[in-house]
């Protein structure tokens, strides 16, 4: 099996913004060729899991993570989108997996103990809010988690435009992180475009979930190179 640093969490760049691939954009037909062609470019693999309830997609399986895992040395970000009767099954299969970060959201009423099953794998964990909640819903969790993530658009659907509320919430996010007194690395997923991204670097995100913008790139190393300068 593969695997990132153990230290990958820590040794993620604080000069620069981070790019998330978001593997949903991925040739999923050649996903080991995607995969590889990747590898030098993304800081972390985003692995979007939807149950069809929570979020209206039906996405990705713990077993397809196993195999990515022996492709990829890449850490690896499991978002779960699932309702709370499988969240504690799903965090569990996912761990098991091969993941190095698991994201809950905060509007699963058994977040908290999602929470602790990741932390018994020993691994990172993140709380992600969906557009529509208020930012201040984060803060119970902050103490806990490793990752902040805003969606900046309607939860499990592609293509949507960035909701106009998404740089104000990530300044309040970044506001409550400070008082927490602990890193904790503030995201942005949804509505990732070129002309979105400048703007969500201004208001403090410090890693963006990129889609098509990473996988529809003609050049893909310039494209990085115009991600890491901003």
């Amino acid at each position: 099996m593969t695997m990132p640093s153990p230290n990958w969490l820590a040794d993620l760049s604080r000069n620069r913004l981070l790019a998330e691939f978001s593997m949903w954009s991925a040739d999923l037909i050649h996903l080991a060729a995607d995969l590889k062609r990747i590898e030098s470019h993304a800081d972390v693999l985003h692995i979007d899991v939807a149950d069809g309830h929570f979020a209206p997609a039906l996405l990705f399986f713990p077993d397809l993570v196993a195999r990515m895992r022996k492709a990829s040395t890449l850490p690896i970000h499991v978002h779960l989108m699932v309702a709370d009767a499988i969240l504690l099954d799903q965090a569990e299969q996912f761990a098991e997996a091969g993941a190095d970060l698991i994201s809950v959201h905060a509007e699963n009423e058994n977040a908290g103990e999602a929470l602790a099953r990741i932390k018994g794998h020993g691994l990172a964990s993140g709380v992600v809010l969906r557009v529509e909640t208020p930012v201040a819903a984060a803060r119970p969790f902050l103490g806990r988690v490793d990752f902040l993530t805003l969606l900046g658009t309607a939860i499990g659907v592609k293509g949507q435009g960035l909701d106009p509320t998404a740089t104000d919430r990530l300044r309040e996010a970044g506001r409550y992180i400070a008082e927490a007194g602990k890193r904790i690395v503030l995201a942005a997923d949804g509505g990732i475009r070129e002309n979105t991204v400048p703007l969500l670097r201004g208001a403090g995100a410090e890693t963006v979930v990129m889609g098509s913008l990473a996988f529809g790139a003609e050049d893909l190393a310039a494209r990085m190179r115009w991600l890491h300068a901003l």
